[in-house]
């Protein structure tokens, strides 16, 4: 019957979208895994994830979430562009989005394929399941490497050697016992490219992530003003950073995603800045709608697409930069205070800091206008 049972889960998970599928345990990921979360909080490494350490007891163990788990699925879904995921970095006056943003918010494709398989085991064996995507304390990473879809290469994702660094990971716990496969091993040898290709220096060594200095964690997860010291490095990445995925050796062997949700967008391709400049809340929610970038907000977004005005050398932004000097939030008006000194001639410059210093009253925003050195 487990057999069978496990040959039925294999067949709807691929009817449902996953191309990779496996199973392990909750106790496979023993507590080496514990011990490296607990250093990674220590340490500060997750910023201002704070949820990352309000939920570390039963992120420690899958067995935290639900003790009556035997056995956990372990799913993937390929993701993997069609064109260079990295073109967009050489189109200065264009916003680079990451490409798992470019689609529909995978948190709702991935987990409608989760509940079809786990409503069909569910049906056929009487036992309990529960479907996790990412936004659960679960350790998909480590599971994935337990169950054998990859291993946790060194730039902390996971790798595959069929779908490369282009998976979305989903997680079914259950009460059923199925039989446990093979865990993978780790591939990367001394290749390190992932490593020397991150423009903010985020890994402190091979398989370690400071989140803080990450550009993905800066412009999506990071709520506050995003420091100096890392603004010329984000470029013009509005959302997310790929470059640590897309120069994987394994990408080669990942063929481009054939479900139609995850195909990117062309409309989310490489916006160009002085439309993204130009968006008020309702239009940020029209045109990103359905996708990750919406649920980042506005206000975040216009941030980080300010750093990358600034960064771009366009001179023909500077009026969409000037009327934002006066937006209603001050995470906007601090970049585009850093962008008007990026872009504007010393003149332009003064002019501005009259007219805007003296009537505002948000401490950070003043101080990018104290920090001009012209």
């Amino acid at each position: 019957m487990a057999a069978s049972l496990k040959e039925l889960v294999l067949a709807e998970a691929r009817a449902a979208g996953f191309v990779a599928v496996r199973v392990t345990t909750p106790t496979a990921i023993g507590t080496v895994v514990a011990e490296r979360l607990e250093q990674f909080l220590r340490e500060g490494r997750h910023g201002d994830m704070r949820w990352m350490a309000a939920t570390a007891e039963r992120r420690r163990h899958p067995l935290g979430m639900w003790p009556e788990a035997r056995s956990i699925i372990m799913l993937g879904m390929n993701y993997a562009p069609e064109g260079d995921p990295l073109a967009a970095l050489a189109e200065p006056s264009c916003g680079a989005i990451s490409c798992y943003a470019q689609c529909s918010d995978y948190h709702d494709v991935v987990k409608a394929g989760l509940k079809r398989v786990a409503g069909v085991l569910a049906r056929e064996s009487g036992a309990e399941v529960k479907v996790f995507v990412d936004t659960a304390p679960l350790m998909e990473k480590p599971l994935g490497e337990a169950a054998g879809l990859g291993w946790q290469g060194k730039h902390t994702n996971l790798v595959s050697r069929d779908y490369g660094s282009w998976l979305f990971l989903g997680a079914i716990l259950t009460s059923a016992e199925l039989e446990p496969d093979a865990p993978e091993a780790d591939h990367c040898g001394t290749c390190r490219r992932c490593l020397d290709v991150c423009p903010t220096d985020a890994f402190p060594a091979p398989y370690q992530l400071d989140a803080r200095r990450c550009i993905a964690y800066l412009t999506i997860e990071h709520k506050g003003h995003i420091a100096a010291e890392f603004r010329k490095a984000i470029g013009n990445r509005v959302f997310g950073c790929d470059d640590c995925l897309a120069v994987c050796p394994w990408n080669k062997f990942a063929a481009a995603t054939r479900e139609a949700k995850l195909q990117v967008r062309e409309a989310a391709n490489s916006p160009p800045l002085g439309e993204l400049l130009a968006l008020d809340d309702a239009a940020f929610r029209r045109r990103f709608a359905g996708t990750p970038v919406k649920r980042t907000g506005r206000d975040r977004v216009l941030r980080n697409a300010l750093i990358a005005a600034g960064n771009s050398g366009d001179v023909s932004l500077v009026p969409a930069v000037q009327r934002l000097l006066q937006d209603a939030s001050p995470l906007v008006r601090a970049m585009a205070v850093w962008a008007l000194q990026q872009l504007a001639g010393a003149q332009a410059w003064a002019s501005a800091r009259k007219r805007h210093l003296s009537r505002e009253t948000d401490a950070a925003v003043r101080a990018e206008w104290g920090a001009e050195s012209r």
